[in-house]
């Protein structure tokens, strides 16, 4: 049955995606660039904001990615015990 909560525990991180204020603020980064590059015409502040949406992305997906692996970290640890006390 543990197994089963962390399992669900894990799919319920990947489902956050589209709540994620990290992608509100890539989006919002994205607008602001072509904002700066195309209305300002200041191309070289909208190529630098340009380059915030994939580093917010990468550090948002290297977190979630860290936090699903705990799970399955703990949920291999407590069937090796499991296993190893018979």
């Amino acid at each position: 049955m543990a197994d089963q909560q962390q399992i669900e525990e894990a799919k319920e991180i990947g489902k956050r995606t589209g709540r994620d204020p990290v992608i509100i603020a890539a989006m919002g980064s994205v607008l602001l660039a072509w904002y700066q590059y195309y209305v300002r015409g200041n191309k070289e502040h909208g190529m630098f904001i340009g380059l915030w949406p994939p580093t917010l992305l990468a550090f948002s997906n290297a977190v979630r990615i860290n936090a699903i692996n705990e799970k399955v970290e703990s949920s291999a640890v407590d069937l090796f015990d499991r296993l190893t006390r018979r």
